[in-house]
Order: structure tokens, then C-alpha cells, then sequence
């Protein structure tokens, strides 16, 4: 393994809690560790538990570090869209050199000149994200960087949250022992990986529907236009899986995976298969058209309510259509229920990278990538590198990369450096 650029994404989820460990070279992302662990702490989104939810996340950690190899105690963390608000807002700086090249310093200035704005004493800005800069008058600039201009614009989607929510975020990474080194809104992240650029631009809905939520995120011009969620999602099929059956929800949640089917009518009537019927030594048969049935009323109801928030969100016409993700989405049949309630142009994404190909990673994925993309234009930095010695302990144990995690090693002492993730901590904490 090179020592390059190391990422770690952390995406705590209703169901389950992952942990991505990547590395970047040259623009593209190598997934080298997976922690994906039973989420405890958490209902419909939002920790009800920090104690479970702390621990939570050090099992994750944990066993993305047995895969690596070394410790990991750096993040970028990925928010859900509970209580998220999204407004526009712009900001204006003068070029500070003297020679009037535009330098990461000046960029900075205006993503902070962007900030001012007045919101709700119950919300705390989360992040601006750029939609375009523009140099003395010529727009649609990406990255001004290294440009000559006397007038530096931005024009951005800012992004707010609740401060006791986003507190009790924080409160759980940093008791886990982990570092953070930039927040994302999920949405967008798993935007970022799932949509394409065609995608984005007509106008698309991108519908994560998750253990215990699913969020609806619409793109219209290339960027976020919207973002709600709806508190249904996976552990609700299980849940009625294990009262029409009669089963523990363990078992329930062993059979929706194995044989379950959300479309009625591609469901086979000869398939069949024994559940435990709970409080007996007793096994009971049944057939995969008849769970299809409670599972296709449960994801139909998902798809219902996403589409009526679509409705209040004033969306009309989707030409980019639907694409679906997420880990519930992944479930057999979803895909063709969703393509005949929506009647438009619909598909499954997930990630495609080796060790996490499935939709459950999408977020994960995404808040590498996303995080990463935009750290780049603002001069921020949310990686690392791999500590000297751990890149000898992990070529010389190459072999043994699922072996018991190492004693973790004491970090160095970082230098200090201004942030978005410095103002967030001294809010709370000072």
C-alpha cells in the first residue's frame, strides 16, 4: 500500500452504523476497509441514545481497522436531512494580492462572506456549498484558483440544521474518540456518487430509503433544490414481516432478506420456505407470494410518501426520473413496483467499488467523494496520511488483513488550523 491520501467516511445510519477507510490517488478512490456494524442508539433517524450510539461507532471503527490495520481516528461525517433547511446565499470579497491572482485565501474569504447571513437561533450553519464563483463578472466558474481578478463572487446553497441535533451528532463522534474533519449533508453526498451529471442538470429525485428513514433529495440545474425525510424505511417491512408471520425479528429479518419480494406480481406462488414461530419449538410454511404481498404494502406506502412530498415541495416534472438507493432499495422488486407507481424512467445505483458494491454503501461512499471534491476547491484538508509506521506494519502483514486490530498508536500532536469543524466545536464546547 502507497501512502497516499487516506479518507474515512462515517455514515450512522437507523439500522446500521458504516465506516469507509479510502485511498486517493490521482482523483481516483480506492476502497481499501469496510466497518458495517448494527446501529444501537438511534430511532428513525435521530439518536435517542448516545451511550448505545457511541458504542455503536467504536465497533465500526473497530473493524475497519482490523481490515486496514492501524488505527483510524479521523472522519468526515455524513448528516441526515432531519431538520435540515436550504436557502441560497451569496458573498463578495476584493482580491488581496497585489498581483491580483486569486489565492486558496481569498476563496476562503468569501465562503466566509457567504456565512453572514441571519438564520433561526435554533439552527447553526452546517456548510455552504459553491455553485459557481464568478471573477469580475465571468460566472460559472468552478474553481477561481490561480485566476487574476480584482472582484471575487459566490454564489452557494447554504445549508442549516438544528443545533441540538447536530450537538448531540458531535457528542457522539467525539466521546467514540474520533476526530472530525468535515460534516456533509447525506443527501448530497450520496448525490454526488449516484446521479449523473445529465442526472442532476434535467431535474431527478434521488430516494435513499434506509432502515429506518427514507430521504428524498431533488436536483434540478446540477445542484440540491431540496431535501426531505420520511420516517419509514426497512425495519418497518421487518416489523410487519414479524407480526403477519408471527416470528421473532430476527427471523423476519433473515427471511425479508433471503425470500423476500416487494412486487406482488413477480413473486413466485411455489417458492416456500419454514419460519420459527415465536414462543414454540414449532415451524410454520410459508410461500413467497404471500410475504411479497406484506412487503409490496409497506414499500408501496415508502413510494406513496415520497411522492406526495415531491407534490409540497412544488416538483412537477422530473425529466432526469427517479434513481433509487440505499439499503432497503437494494430488496427484490422494488425496482419494478417503483417503475410502475412513478410511471417514468427509474433505476437502482450503487457504488462501484470492489467490497462495496451494494446500495447500502452509497452514502458512505459518497461522503468521501463529495467531501474530498469540495475540500480541494476551498484549500481545506479532511485526510491523512497513513503514520510511517503502520505503512511497514501493513506491508510487512499484507497477508493477514483481517487479524485482531492493532494497539492503537498515540497521534502526534496535529497543527492547529482554522475550520468550519473549529467554529462547530468552540459553539458547543467552549
Amino acid at each position: 500500500m502507497n501512502n497516499n491520501e487516506l479518507y474515512v467516511s462515517l455514515d450512522i445510519g437507523t439500522s446500521t452504523i458504516k465506516v469507509i477507510v479510502g485511498e486517493m490517488t490521482d482523483d481516483s478512490l480506492n476502497i481499501i476497509g469496510v466497518g458495517n456494524v448494527p446501529s444501537e442508539g438511534l430511532k428513525k433517524g435521530s439518536i435517542v441514545d448516545i451511550d448505545q450510539t457511541v458504542r455503536s461507532i467504536k465497533k465500526a471503527f473497530e473493524q475497519a481497522e482490523r481490515m486496514v490495520g492501524f488505527s483510524l481516528k479521523k472522519a468526515i461525517v455524513g448528516v441526515n436531512g432531519n431538520y435540515i433547511h436550504i436557502q441560497d446565499t451569496n458573498g463578495v470579497v476584493a482580491v488581496s494580492s497585489e498581483n491580483k491572482e486569486i489565492h486558496t485565501e481569498d476563496v476562503r474569504r468569501v465562503m466566509e462572506a457567504a456565512q453572514v447571513v441571519s438564520i433561526p437561533n435554533e439552527q447553526i450553519i452546517v456548510d455552504v456549498i459553491p455553485r459557481q464563483f464568478i471573477v469580475d463578472g465571468r460566472d460559472e466558474i468552478t474553481d477561481p484558483k490561480k485566476m487574476l481578478g480584482v472582484r471575487l463572487e459566490v454564489e452557494g446553497t447554504l445549508i442549516t440544521g438544528s443545533k441540538t441535533i447536530l450537538h448531540n451528532l458531535l457528542r457522539c463522534v467525539e466521546r467514540a474518540g474520533v476526530e472530525i474533519t468535515d460534516i456533509c449533508l447525506q443527501p448530497l453526498a450520496a448525490g454526488s456518487v449516484a446521479l449523473s451529471t445529465d442526472e442532476k442538470n434535467l431535474g431527478v429525485a434521488l430516494i435513499d430509503i434506509g432502515g429506518g428513514s427514507s430521504t428524498i433529495a431533488v436536483f434540478e440545474n446540477g445542484h440540491l433544490l431540496a431535501t426531505k425525510v420520511v420516517p419509514l424505511g426497512g425495519e418497518n417491512i421487518t416489523k410487519d414481516l414479524s407480526i403477519g408471520l408471527r416470528t421473532s425479528t430476527e427471523e423476519a429479518e433473515r427471511i425479508k432478506k433471503q425470500y423476500g419480494h416487494a412486487y406482488y406480481a413477480g413473486s413466485s406462488p411455489e417458492e416456500e420456505f419454514e419460519v420459527s414461530v415465536i414462543g414454540t419449538d414449532q415451524k410454520q410454511t410459508f410461500k413467497q407470494s404471500e410475504i411479497a404481498a406484506i412487503i409490496e404494502a409497506r414499500v408501496e406506502e415508502i413510494l406513496q410518501f415520497a411522492a406526495e412530498e415531491l407534490v409540497r415541495m412544488g416538483i412537477r416534472d422530473l425529466p432526469g426520473g427517479f434513481v433509487l438507493t440505499g439499503g432497503t432499495a437494494g430488496l427484490t422488486g422494488v425496482l419494478d413496483l417503483a417503475k410502475e407507481m412513478f410511471s417514468s424512467n427509474v433505476r437502482l445505483a450503487s457504488p462501484n467499488y470492489i467490497g462495496v458494491r451494494e446500495p447500502q454503501y452509497m452514502t458512505a461512499v459518497g461522503l468521501i467523494q463529495f467531501a474530498c471534491s469540495n475540500a480541494k476547491i476551498q484549500g481545506r484538508k479532511v485526510g491523512f496520511k497513513m503514520p510511517s509506521e503502520a505503512v511497514q506494519e501493513v506491508a510487512a502483514s499484507h497477508q493477514e488483513e483481517f487479524s485482531a486490530p492493532k494497539k492503537r498508536q498515540q497521534k502526534p500532536k496535529k497543527e492547529k488550523q482554522e475550520s468550519k469543524m473549529k467554529k462547530l466545536f468552540n459553539f458547543f464546547w467552549e
